[in-house]
């Protein structure tokens, strides 16, 4: 409970303004404080309180409702959604078939498996997704993180395609087995500890990384290295240079890149052409397949994707390994692949959901993600998560539900179906080239120069990550990333910063000294503010930090011949808690302050950090009278006391 601080204090009426007692909040009872500590921490968005005072069928259908999204919108969706839906799910269809393909080389896959992650995921999403704009299938940067990690532990993908491939659906079941239970059990906020600088730097660094892989496929190079870092993969391209460039090949990619660069800009030009952009990619891979088929470019050196197989996803429970060494591979690469998937998900969920004014259920976000690709590894699909650029599509063609992703799921299925052979002379110059144009989005120039004006250590977590994934590979830009997100963390909580506070003229108000040049010191008393909670990290730094401060202040007023410090007031405002660490700490400041003859004041403690000094018996140490309300209470009280001889 907060203490009320009534009118204000200073009220000049020709006497001594009432000062108020800083009062001890009511003694918690430790089970009520682990209560709303773990209340907090698990279920802050209070989601049992809808089933309160209901009748039982009526809490079963919220329970259905909580993990099947759909039986609540639903009830209301009518022809006029289902016609936004339609249009829009037609449009990204467009663009996930040939970006699937892409996609699917990227993991080192054969072709279909990208089709099958944009066919059963999507379904699942639809029905347990509390997200309306979402696009669901293969994306980028998942794509090219499962295919390094996988690659890690058996280099020869196509000599050893099963293998391969059952590693891959194994990471897949374990990365849904993450994601689910991160949602289950209410841990959606361990995502938050990856900051935005450091997403924003592995992003630019996998957009950087997929780019340069494409050069295989854009210049016709056979023998490629394996190696993701721009020293290995630039060193491969110049070695082919002479006799491993393939002038056709070149063309065909460089021309479909240029037309795919020009209708993104046009749709990012001008917002009511943003289909050109969405139609693009299928447009490409018509016109070059239809040409490559007509001329047979294949035996000119033009690398084709010759076969896709036909049909629906077939079942890979068998597939998933459930014992033995690849289970613990499977493990590692799933955790990490599956949280890598669940940021770019949360994020870009987040993003729409704001951009709509409608709320966002991370948890249950989690959830619907971690079901889909349990689902998906048993019916051989890879690691699906929300794309940004299908799900921007899907936002501008107008989506009302996840419906859009059903209607995407079944123009896939037909795809399957029906159409798959009609690909086998599409050439793989096509594919890099819509591979690069779709990745080029993930550079934000703008965000990295926006990083260097506000957070200069923001910025060198970008760089950090950005630099570790093209130099190093994907899952050191990913280490780097993580690292400095939590030594950030641990530098904000082991030294916090403090303020030294100064009077602004004409009111009671006290402001740091460095932001209000004008604000001026109280002579005598020395006002110092801690801007963070005390904690055992951080508790000896603060202690020792208020001791420089009066170490320089004393000098300073020797300088200019004036009395010593008499009083140190610590404003303690932001200080939420503090710990028993923390109350040593202060019990030694005060000590020192003794033998210096300089009196420990505090200044407007919260309750909690109150009731811990109680209990604590400081506040004895010090005495009651050295607490106060307010900094402009104590600077009143005693004022007079540092002119007295």
């Amino acid at each position: 409970m907060e203490i009320a601080s009534g009118p204000s204090s200073r009220r000049h009426s020709g006497r001594l303004p009432h000062i108020h007692k800083v009062e001890r909040p009511p003694k918690q009872n430790l089970l009520r404080d682990i209560q709303d500590s773990l209340k907090e921490t698990f279920f802050s968005d209070e989601p049992l309180r809808p089933y309160k005072d209901q009748p039982g069928p009526r809490k079963f259908l919220l329970f259905l409702q909580h993990f099947f999204p759909i039986l609540e919108w639903g009830r209301t969706y009518n022809l006029s959604k289902f016609r936004g839906d339609l249009i829009a799910g037609l449009t990204i269809a467009s663009l996930c078939v040939p970006q699937d393909i892409a996609y699917a080389k990227l993991a080192n896959l054969e072709p279909q498996y990208g089709l099958y992650s944009s066919f059963v995921p999507p379904l699942i999403y639809a029905f347990m997704g509390s997200s309306r704009d979402i696009a669901i299938g293969p994306v980028a940067v998942v794509s090219l993180l499962l295919g390094t990690l996988l690659q890690n532990e058996i280099p020869d993908s196509q000599a050893n395609k099963l293998a391969y491939r059952r590693l891959a659906f194994t990471a897949t079941f374990f990365a849904g087995i993450t994601q689910f239970a991160l949602g289950f059990f209410r841990l959606g906020f361990l995502i938050d500890f990856l900051s935005h600088a450091a997403i924003v730097g592995f992003m630019a660094g996998a957009a950087v990384t997929i780019a340069l892989q494409q050069l295989k496929g854009l210049l016709g190079i056979k023998n490629f290295t394996k190696k993701t870092d721009i020293v290995s993969v630039m060193r491969s391209v110049w070695s082919a240079a002479r006799h491993g460039w393939n002038w056709q090949t070149i063309v065909i990619g460089l021309s479909f890149l240029a037309f795919l660069l020009f209708a993104k800009y046009i749709g990012k030009k001008n917002k009511k052409f943003f289909w050109v952009a969405a139609i693009a990619p299928l447009t490409s891979v018509v016109i070059a397949t239809f040409f490559v088929g007509i001329t047979h470019a294949e035996k000119q050196g033009v690398s084709i994707v010759r076969h896709i197989d036909r049909g629906i996803n077939p079942s890979s429970f068998h597939e998933i390994h459930w014992t033995g060494e690849f289970l613990l591979k499977g493990l590692r690469i799933g955790v990490v692949a599956g949280m890598v998937a669940l940021t770019e998900a949360v994020a870009i969920g987040r993003t729409f959901a704001a951009m709509k004014d409608y709320q966002l259920d991370g948890n249950k976000e989690m959830v619907a993600l971690g079901s889909m690709n349990i689902v998906g590894s048993m019916t051989s699909c890879y690691v699906a998560t929300g794309s940004f650029s299908r799900s921007a599509v899907n936002f501008m063609a107008g989506c009302k539900t996840a419906v859009s992703n059903i209607v995407m799921s079944c123009v896939v299925l037909l795809t399957l179906v029906l159409i798959t052979p009609l690909f086998k002379y599409t050439p793989n110059a096509v594919l890099a080239s819509i591979i690069i144009a779709a990745v080029v989005g993930l550079v934000d120039i703008g965000a990295v120069i926006l990083l260097w004006k506000i957070d200069k250590f923001d910025f060198v977590a970008c760089m950090g990550a950005f630099f570790g994934v093209i130099f190093k590979s994907v899952e050191i830009g990913l280490l780097i990333a993580v690292a400095i997100s939590f030594a950030k963390i641990l530098l904000q909580v082991t030294r916090p910063r403090t303020a030294l506070l100064g009077k602004l003229p004409g009111t009671n108000v006290y402001r740091n000294v460095e932001q209000y040049s004008n604000a001026t010191t109280v002579p005598g008393i020395l006002i110092i503010r801690v801007d963070s909670a005390i904690y055992f990290s951080n508790s000896n730094y603060i202690k020792e930090r208020i001791l420089r401060w009066l170490s320089n202040e004393e000098e300073e007023a020797k300088k200019l011949n004036q009395s010593g410090i008499q009083f140190i007031v610590i404003e303690m405002s932001p200080v939420t808690d503090i710990d028993t660490s923390g109350i040593h700490s202060f019990e030694e400041l005060h000590k020192t302050l003794q033998h210096r003859e300089v009196q420990l004041v505090l200044a407007n403690p919260a309750p909690i950090v109150t009731e811990k000094l109680y209990e604590s018996k400081f506040v004895n140490l010090i005495g009651e009278d050295k607490i106060y309300l307010s900094v402009a209470d104590a600077v009143t009280t005693l004022t007079p006391k540092t002119q007295e001889p």
